[in-house]
């Protein structure tokens, strides 16, 4: 029941009509550009405001407060901080890649600096908002009412510029986005060359073929490009993710230091804000390398500048900075723009489909246009000729009408004029009449006949329609064209892996027999003189020892074989870094070892293409070699390395290269050297073949791959050790008993060997106790002496305690 002027409404029904009426309003009046001209509404009145106030690019420039009032007053019933917002972001060369407004004065930075008040900066159009608005007044485009019903306003510009796809636009309407990246001029006018080149099978162009032209975005700061999965996905679907990543060097700047210099930045990044969170994580110890960070950008370009410290990686510290800063980023492509008024999701072929078709709609219009013009204009020069060709009785008739609306009505009549005709016959001067006039109508009229014919042909002919937005696209292409700026690097992963954050670093790896693994900085263990007491390496517990010594990098690959004949995986990093005193950690904390499994043999890989095979021995004699391509993929679960008889262990594996010489060596102190061509290639299950003839209650000690212009070191478990030259050991067939290394009648002195490794001078030796200890000397402070002799002492050992293992250290 109504009261007065009170309505019963739903308000379910109310609600949901107010939210759409809201929404339709900010989709199509606010938020999101047309896809014929790439602007949204502020953009377009803001252009076509300065149009009115004659502001061209040769004009000179004009307070933006009084453009802001022009565009407030007469099209944008809004802020005029939108407005100016609008304004100053078109005059931005970091944030439009062809700037659509020049402006003077304080425009904003990239480092997020605010523009100027509006009455302190100047503006005016650029050359490239010209021809925003070529040909406007041709009736090209359609008109509307603006707020107050008192003027006209385009409803999208003529746009010989292909505007949304060269500056891209960005928006939030209500429940949809859009996020259009900028494009290289050139790229794009290609791009639509090619189109309406093959407009007949339009349907049937690819992505592919596309791209050809248009390789991906072209940010106006430069930057890079990772890939071009992400783009060819948004050119396909109209969403996309494109991953960005800033463009730096490495300077040497000498005394063993660099520095990152950063030249470009990924395309929307805050410059300062950059600075402000590389500072954090330096405060914060996330990245500890940097000693120095400064901003030196200037007007001759963009330059942030991160010094290192003089032990740091360069490549890693830039690889965390790219992952834990803006350096590198990604730009989320969703090419939302409106279609007819509607918002839709468009693939790259079919927003440059839909510009051709608005350059089509624009010239045809243009050509009816400028026929009518022709037209009217030839039909007033035909009159004119006319009166010309009887210019006695046209005087005569018009001297006799008592006015000039009787003298119009009597041309009409006598001389078979239109109203136009006989207006313009009143209208000539007499000058006209003069035989040079005469003939200069006849050759403007003869100029418009041809005119005449030509636009009927045009619109007689869409393909000539085609032929002129292909001639505006190269006029375009050869004014305004310029560089690409942003790279395309090749296909990359653009996510960082864990050891792309890795500081590739020397490190000594250690594993006690009761399986404790560490990572220690080999410059933790300093240089001594032979015969020293050593530093502590790690704290022991009872009964365990030391049985593994390995130098290696922290971006290794590790492989570890067991004493049952398989072979698991690990990335060097992935052992704990800890200080030279820490135990470690449980190896069975990162392998799935067996119950009574144990690890007697690792080796670092750098590459698994380094070397051809890995050669293996075991402890009662048996050796195989097995390509090293075999291992490059281990489950964690592990593998079966070898075959191995009742009783045997797996002991020494070696990275080989097929034509190498092998050299083992028995507690017992006997060596032999042979080819290790004697050694047949088997897989990885095999056993091998038997390398040594072994004596009664002996075993292999150490095994190793022969240089001959080094030595071979030899030490045993009271610390005794020795250099001798390789050259004293003579190549034999194996299986054979070998030589001589070790003087035997000196064993219940010097004990047992227990390692041996082929050395050179310059080489650093470290050698670890069971109890813990470690000391490291270099090769050549080890006595270079015979076969069968016992050596010198290298460790003073406490009693009780006896030398594990020992690890050759290249320099």
């Amino acid at each position: 029941m109504d009261i007065g002027t009170v309505k019963p409404i739903s308000i379910d029904q109310e609600m949901r009509g107010s939210y759409l009426d809201y929404a339709m309003s900010v989709i199509v009046a606010r938020a999101l550009p047309d896809v014929c001209d790439g602007l949204k509404p502020v953009q377009r009145r803001i252009l076509y405001a300065m149009h009115d106030m004659g502001l061209r690019h040769d004009r000179p420039h004009r307070k933006s407060a009084r453009i802001v009032g022009e565009v407030l007053g007469k099209y944008h019933p809004h802020s005029d901080t939108a407005v100016y917002d609008a304004m100053a972001r078109m005059a931005q060369d970091f944030s439009l890649r062809y700037l659509l407004v020049d402006g003077q004065g304080n425009f904003g930075s990239i480092d997020g600096d605010s523009p100027a008040a509006m009455r302190y900066t100047e503006a005016r159009m650029s050359g490239l908002a010209e021809e925003m608005l070529v040909d406007i007044d041709k009736d090209t485009v359609h008109f509307t009412d603006n707020f107050d019903g008192t003027l006209q306003e385009p409803v999208v510009l003529p746009a010989r510029l292909p505007n949304l796809l060269i500056n891209g636009s960005s928006g939030i309407a209500v429940g949809m986005t859009t996020n259009i990246p900028p494009h290289n001029l050139g790229e794009v006018c290609d791009a639509l060359t090619y189109l309406i080149d093959h407009y007949e099978r339009a349907d049937e162009i690819s992505v592919d073929e596309l791209m050809q032209f248009i390789p991906g975005p072209d940010f106006p700061t430069g930057g890079m490009i990772l890939g071009q999965e992400g783009v060819r996905s948004a050119y396909a679907t109209g969403r996309g993710r494109v991953v960005m990543r800033a463009v730096t060097h490495i300077e040497d700047i000498g005394y063993g230091r660099h520095r990152i210099v950063v030249t470009e930045i990924p395309y929307q990044v805050n410059k300062s804000s950059l600075v402000e969170r590389i500072a954090y994580l330096v405060r914060e110890d996330r990245v500890p390398e940097v000693a120095d960070l400064r901003d030196e950008s200037d007007r001759r370009g963009m330059s942030i500048v991160i010094e290192l410290k003089r032990t740091a990686q360069p490549r890693k510290v830039l690889n965390r900075l790219l992952k834990y800063t803006p350096l590198q980023s990604t730009f989320g492509v969703r090419l939302l723009a409106l279609v007819n008024g509607e918002p839709r999701l468009l693939p790259l072929k079919r927003a440059l489909l839909h510009y051709i078709d608005h350059r089509r709609d624009v010239l045809t219009r243009r050509t009816r246009y400028e026929l009518d013009q022709a037209q009217h204009r030839a039909h007033i020069l035909q009159g004119l000729l006319t009166a010309l060709d009887s210019i006695d009785a046209v005087i005569a008739t018009i001297r006799r009408a008592p006015d000039a609306g009787t003298a119009r009505a009597h041309l009409m009549e006598q001389f078979d004029l239109s109203p136009e005709q006989a207006q313009a016959i009143l209208n000539m001067q007499l000058r006209r009449l003069a035989a040079l006039e005469r003939k200069r109508i006849q050759e403007e009229y003869g100029e418009l006949q041809q005119r005449i014919t030509y636009l009927q042909g045009l619109l007689a002919t869409p393909q000539k329609i085609l032929q002129l937005i292909r001639e505006d696209l190269a006029q375009l292409k050869e004014q305004y064209g310029d560089p690409r700026r942003t790279q395309i690097a090749p296909e990359a992963s653009a996510e960082l892996e864990e050891e792309d954050l890795i500081a590739d670093q020397d490190v000594l790896i250690s594993l006690t027999r009761l399986g404790y693994v560490k990572s220690v900085s080999r410059r933790s263990y300093k240089r001594q003189n032979r015969g020293g007491r050593g530093v502590t390496g790690m704290t022991i517990q009872e009964r365990d020892t030391v049985q593994h010594l390995l130098a290696a990098s922290t971006l290794d690959t590790l492989l570890l074989f067991t004493d049952q004949g398989k072979v698991y995986s690990l990335r060097a990093f992935d052992v704990p870094n800890v200080n030279q005193r820490a135990k470690g950690t449980p190896i069975v904390n990162l392998l799935k070892l067996g119950s009574r499994e144990g690890v007697t043999a690792v080796i670092s890989v750098p590459e698994f293409d380094q070397a051809e095979n890995l050669t293996m021995a075991t402890r009662l004699g048996h050796i195989k070699r097995t390509h090293l391509q075999e291992f490059a993929s281990v489950r964690p679960s592990g593998l079966i390395a070898l075959s191995l008889e009742e009783g045997d262990e797996l002991g020494w594996v070696s990275l080989t290269t097929g034509d190498q010489e092998l050299i083992l060596v028995t507690a017992q102190g006997q060596a032999i050297r042979f080819p290790e061509s004697e050694v047949s290639v088997v897989g990885r299950t095999a056993m091998g073949v038997m390398a040594i003839r072994l004596e009664e209650g002996d075993r292999v000690a150490a095994m190793d791959v022969v240089r001959p212009e080094y030595d071979l070191l030899v030490v045993t478990s009271q610390g005794y050790g020795k250099r001798t030259p390789l050259s004293e050991y003579s190549t034999q067939k194996r299986y054979g008993k070998g030589v001589r290394t070790l003087d035997a009648r000196k064993l219940a002195q010097t004990g047992p060997i227990v390692d041996a490794q082929v050395v050179r001078p310059g080489d650093g030796v470290t050698l670890i106790s069971a109890e813990g200890m470690v000391i490291r000397v270099e090769a050549e402070e080890i006595s270079q002496i015979g076969r069968n002799t016992k050596g010198v002492k290298l460790m003073d050992l406490q009693e009780g305690d006896r030398v594990a293992s020992i690890a050759r250290l290249e320099q």
